[in-house]
């Protein structure tokens, strides 16, 4: 009996999936730079049903009227009840007060995706309960024309939801689950590293304009440069990592090498001594070896000869 009932669920689950995916009814609460970026990306992917766009000033935002599904108000509470996907890209500072404002809105239906920095899960949770559907996602403003790197993670609910949301992402760019822990780390790395190049692009148009080009000779110049030094980079870590992985086996064999001047009998396990005379013993000029060899001729000589004579002989065989 429990476990239909499990089936039972997660079939109803299934469902319900299934329905927000039909109507994708979201809302982006506060429409700045990012939330025109996610919302550019998802109209032009035809990935909403109906959107809703709120800012507090709607002259900048009043041309996405033109999509003929899309909705611009100031008003955030109206967005929250005709929306089922609520995404949040506030400023940090005004993201908890919006919490407090629309908590009381929120249905078993809705979908909380933050994009805020900082603003970590179990804080959201203090405010609108941990029973919601929660997700932080961390997207960048390639978004706005499909190609954003997207980081996701989410509050124990928000794990039947987190499909939901790479679905949505997907649709303009690449998604990634992670810890919420790597959260900051993928801040700076999806979302804050795109600036840098970007100011890369925009440094060596500048100085190709000062050099003598147009602007959009400079401009097409600097962005297919980048493209080769994206494909340098890439055999540059190729080759790091071949270096990296030679040094190690290196340093593994080095270690487990025989010791020079030494042979070891693999099969009885017995060490034998090389000969090395002839390899650690430095070489001895002709005239050394000369004198060495009379010097032996010298003790054979005189080995039987008394003492005095001995010295005496020595003495003249030398000098000679």
């Amino acid at each position: 009996m429990r476990d239909h009932i499990q089936k039972l669920e997660t079939s109803l689950d299934c469902a319900r999936d299934d329905k927000t995916k039909e109507t994708m009814k979201i809302a982006i609460i506060g429409a700045g730079n990012l939330g025109m970026a996610i919302a550019k990306g998802i109209l032009h992917s035809n990935g909403a049903t109906t959107m809703y766009l709120t800012k507090r000033n709607t002259e900048s935002i009043k041309e996405f009227e033109k999509y003929g599904n899309v909705t611009v108000t100031s008003d955030n509470q109206e967005a929250v009840k005709n929306s089922d996907i609520l995404v949040f890209a506030v400023q940090p500072g005004h993201f908890a007060s919006i919490l407090e404002e629309t908590k009381d809105l929120l249905t078993e239906k809705h979908v909380v995706i933050s994009t805020i920095t900082g603003f970590r899960i179990p804080k959201i949770e203090e405010i609108i309960g941990n029973d919601k559907f929660i997700i932080r996602s961390m997207p960048n403003t390639a978004i706005s024309v499909g190609k954003s790197m997207t980081c996701i993670c989410s509050n124990e609910p928000g794990k039947k939801r987190v499909d939901l949301a790479k679905a949505i992402f997907n649709r303009m760019g690449h998604t990634m689950e992670i810890p919420e822990d790597q959260m900051q780390a993928a801040t700076v790395i999806c979302a804050s590293g795109i600036a840098f190049w970007m100011r890369l692009i925009r440094a060596t148009t500048q100085g190709a304009i000062q050099l003598g080009f147009d602007a959009k000779e400079a401009q097409e110049s600097s962005q297919r440069t980048r493209m080769y030094i994206y494909g340098g980079l890439i055999l540059l870590i190729i080759l790091i990592l071949t270096g990296i992985i030679f040094m190690i086996k290196r340093s593994y064999s080095s270690s487990t090498s025989v010791p020079r001047g030494q042979m070891v009998d693999y099969q009885s396990g017995a060490d034998y001594e090389e000969e090395t005379s002839s390899v650690n013993k430095p070489t001895l000029s002709e005239e050394e070896k000369r004198k060495k060899q009379l010097t032996q001729e010298l003790e054979d000589v005189v080995s039987d000869q008394p003492e005095d004579v001995a010295k005496l002989l020595k003495n003249w065989l030398l000098e000679d």
